[in-house]
């Protein structure tokens, strides 16, 4: 059995121990920014995905869920607040796999409704999840997707206002809202020749002062790789049989 675990948390529902062991996760790793900052944020989420170690909470990553109508059709978001595991235990899959296999879940509530992950990227670990899951996103070291980018303009100018720069696609704040702590902003050696890290430097050269690179994948089967698409898959087929009994 593994030492790892997930529990998936409604904001409204975490008590006071968790958010703050949340903010102190938050802060050990991430600058400019505060705890009333980090818990305005966490309120602004509508779930948590909490990951443990031996019942110690190690890492999170938040959510908000919802609908709006894009080119005269409903649309569903999965907007990604910050993503965030202790140090040690970096290379754990249980996180990536809970994320996963909640998003099949949330894509079984309204199947036929197209389902997008909305994503705000200020370092290049988390930059490289949009390759492990998809095949096709925005934006992509290997081609363009037109379509995507008008979605993601759309999106990150509704939410970010002037903050967002569509030119660049980035959200460029006067004041960083939190960026990552210099010990662990740059990528190592090893990472330098990831064909995503390397993008995710040219794309959004300004990263080390919270600047956020605004990224959009469609969650559906046939675009996510077969691993991922296994564990999206078999949620929304045990959920069906499960709704079918």
């Amino acid at each position: 059995m593994s030492d790892y675990s997930t529990v998936i948390k409604k904001i409204n529902d975490l008590d006071e121990a968790t958010r703050n062991q949340i903010v102190e996760i938050y802060l050990t790793y991430y600058d400019g920014s505060s705890r009333s900052r980090v818990l305005s944020d966490l309120e602004a989420k509508t779930e948590v995905l909490l990951l443990f170690f031996k019942g110690q909470l190690i890492g999170f990553t938040t959510l908000l869920l919802y609908s709006r109508s894009w080119q005269g059709a409903p649309i569903r978001i999965v907007y990604s607040g910050d993503t965030i595991v202790e140090r040690e235990h970096w290379g754990q899959q249980a996180l990536a796999f809970a994320w996963i296999a909640r998003m099949g879940e949330i894509k079984n509530e309204q199947p036929e409704v197209p389902l997008y992950w909305f994503v705000i990227i200020k370092g290049h670990r988390t930059f490289k999840y949009l390759s492990v899951f998809g095949k096709s996103f925005y934006p992509h070291w290997s081609g363009s997707r037109p379509d995507l980018k008008l979605l993601a303009d759309a999106l990150a100018k509704d939410k970010f206002g002037n903050d967002y720069n569509p030119e660049t696609g980035i959200v460029e704040y006067a004041i960083s809202q939190g960026h990552l702590k210099q010990e662990i902003v740059c990528p190592t050696d090893e990472e330098m020749e990831k064909d995503s890290v390397k993008y995710f430097l040219r794309a959004n050269p300004n990263y080390k002062l919270g600047h956020e690179l605004v990224c959009l994948c469609e969650l559906e089967e046939e675009n996510m790789k077969p691993l991922a698409k296994r564990i999206f898959k078999k949620t929304s087929d045990d959920r069906f049989l499960a709704a079918t009994v």
